[in-house]
């Protein structure tokens, strides 16, 4: 699929697969070793959509072979500016990354991510840091509930397969499958808003208006040229830095004293030029 224009951000999410172990016996202290392993999890399910547009799309693994979905999604991934997750750094994108290792598909070493999980870590002291939480307390409404039978409907039909067997899929699997989509859909759109909550407080990973060419005198959030100087700071080694506000969005920035120069000297020719024309 093509990516928007302009700066492009991607939201996405993934669901994985329980992995299929033998045990002699079970209890909370049971130690269950790789050699025990009979089938490894896999990636059920990739969502994500393009930010300023509507439609979430799904990815979704094949009778069990997740393969052709993953590099479908990278394929995707790589045309994004900024990817943002939730826990996306440590869990989506190393799922991802370990089946393109897996499958000999080619993957940058690092994504241009942006994890929402990190953001509120650093920033802020909610009572949790989980999506579900985040969604109950910033628009009332978390996750849709999944359960551990629906996990179940999907992984036992697969298993016969994944061992090399030919069995027919029950109606109760794709059915297990379809609402597992909609769930990381809804996933992915929750992710998208409680982004939008946060960005205005958090330090953004990419300057928006150095991406769009304008400098970085503009605002790195939005990318506005409104923007107003509040006051001079120093840091600790005595550098100069001037913190500034936009108008367009009250997200608060610094800019180094080069870049305030900088401007500063671009507006004074600016009105040179002006009189010089006018005279």
């Amino acid at each position: 699929m093509k990516a928007p224009d302009g700066f492009k951000r991607l939201f996405y999410d993934i669901e994985t697969s329980q992995g299929v172990a033998t045990v002699f016996h079970i209890g909370r202290k049971v130690n269950i070793g790789h050699d025990d392993l009979l089938i490894n999890p896999s990636i059920i399910c990739i969502c994500y959509k393009w930010e300023g547009v509507d439609e979430v799309h799904s990815l979704e693994w094949v009778d069990g072979d997740d393969s052709k979905m993953v590099k479908r999604f990278i394929e995707i991934a790589l045309m994004a500016d900024e990817i943002v997750g939730h826990n996306g750094d440590n869990f989506d994108e190393k799922w991802v990354r370990t089946q393109a290792m897996m499958y000999g598909i080619p993957m940058p070493h690092k994504m241009p991510s942006l994890d929402t999980l990190k953001k509120m870590r650093s920033a802020f002291r909610l009572q949790s840091n989980r999506l579900d939480y985040a969604g109950k307390v910033m628009f009332g409404e978390g996750k849709s509930p999944m359960s551990k039978q629906d996990w179940h409907d999907i992984l036992i039909p697969i298993i016969p397969k994944k061992l090399g067997f030919k069995v027919n899929l029950p109606q109760s699997y794709h059915d297990a499958l379809d609402k597992m989509v909609k769930y990381c859909k809804q996933d992915v759109r929750l992710l998208e808003n409680v982004f939008k909550k946060i960005q205005p407080y958090v330090k953004p990973n990419t300057h928006r208006g150095a991406y769009s060419g304008l400098g970085r005198f503009t605002c790195p959030h939005c990318a506005s040229t409104d923007v107003a100087h509040q006051r001079k700071r120093y840091t600790a080694a005595g550098m100069l830095r001037h913190q500034m506000r936009c108008k367009s969005c009250s997200h608060h920035f610094t800019i180094s004293n080069k870049v305030w120069q900088d401007k500063m000297q671009e507006d004074w020719n600016e009105q040179q030029r002006n009189l010089n024309t006018k005279g």
